[in-house]
């Protein structure tokens, strides 16, 4: 199984890190917002507030909040794949999981809206906001996911490794995109369903059709997707092949849009959990 403590520690500490960056910069250039260089406001790491707002516990607490919850999902996945991540230094693994991400934020953006790159946005928990309508702001996004993998994948060398053994691959995988895909559902549904309870149906607006859609799709597509990863997963922890649940579950995560990490990670762990787990010496041992 997968070092999940040591990836959310890591993952933690990565998103204090950048908070404290944010409040330095932020102190630096509230005088001259004009002075703030391209990459620091199009990283999110200037978030607009006076120094009176950083003693205020309803400002800073929600921001703190955001960090953590950013570091908890790229940590966790960064353990669920870590030994499938190309190289051996964790700091490189790091780089290489946060341009996936990226890769998947984009993709997820231009499927999400229509008529990019002129109003195109995506903003994500698991790595930063990117900036589709600008080149530079896009290129500035890019370097800081990079460096928060970067610094993931250092800060997860700080803390004490637990011995595991894993008897199915893609098994942490599934288990990742399960609760990941639950907890956007729920999300996502919450809206629908309030739209429909007050204002007695979905709130699709004209403009927006395409991404109202794709939220009703989440409703009525995404779960049954969701319901096959948690299927695959299961499958898995008897050590059997997950590889058609997880293929299947994730596809129909993945066409929602909202749901596409989750659908991606779904994929790659069932197409894992096909391969025959090999017998490394020391397993039993371990197991003991």
């Amino acid at each position: 199984m997968a070092d999940f403590g040591r990836g959310i520690k890591a993952g933690i500490a990565t998103g204090i890190v950048y908070l404290v960056i944010s409040v330095i910069l932020s102190a630096i250039y509230q005088n001259n917002p004009l002075s703030v260089p391209h990459f620091i406001s199009a990283t999110g790491l200037t978030p607009l507030f006076l120094l009176r707002e950083l003693a205020d516990p309803s400002f800073v607490f929600p921001l703190l909040f955001q960090y953590i919850i950013r570091g908890i999902i790229f940590g966790a996945i960064f353990a669920a794949l870590y030994s499938f991540l190309p190289g051996t230094a964790s700091v490189k693994k790091g780089v290489v999981l946060s341009s996936f991400l990226c890769i998947v934020a984009v993709v997820e953006t231009i499927y999400k809206t229509p008529g990019w790159p002129t109003d195109g946005y995506a903003w994500t928990l698991y790595g930063t906001t990117l900036h589709l309508s600008s080149i530079s702001l896009a290129l500035a996004g890019i370097i800081s996911a990079l460096i928060f993998g970067a610094l993931t994948g250092f800060l997860w060398n700080r803390f004490r490794a637990k011995k595991l053994a894993e008897k199915r691959k893609g098994r942490a995988v599934l288990l990742v995109s399960f609760i990941l895909g639950g907890v956007i559902w729920v999300i996502w549904a919450r809206m629908f369903l309030l739209g429909v309870v007050i204002g007695g149906g979905p709130a699709i607006q004209p403009e927006f059709w395409w991404f109202d859609l794709l939220i009703t799709s989440v409703v009525f597509l995404g779960l049954p997707g969701w319901v096959l990863a948690l299927v695959a997963w299961r499958k898995t922890r008897k050590g059997e092949s997950g590889f058609r649940w997880g293929m299947a579950g994730g596809v129909m995560m993945a066409l929602t849009g909202h749901m596409l990490l989750p659908g991606v990670l779904a994929i790659t762990g069932g197409v894992l959990s096909g391969r025959k787990p090999a017998d490394e010496p020391g397993t039993a041992a371990i197991e003991q």
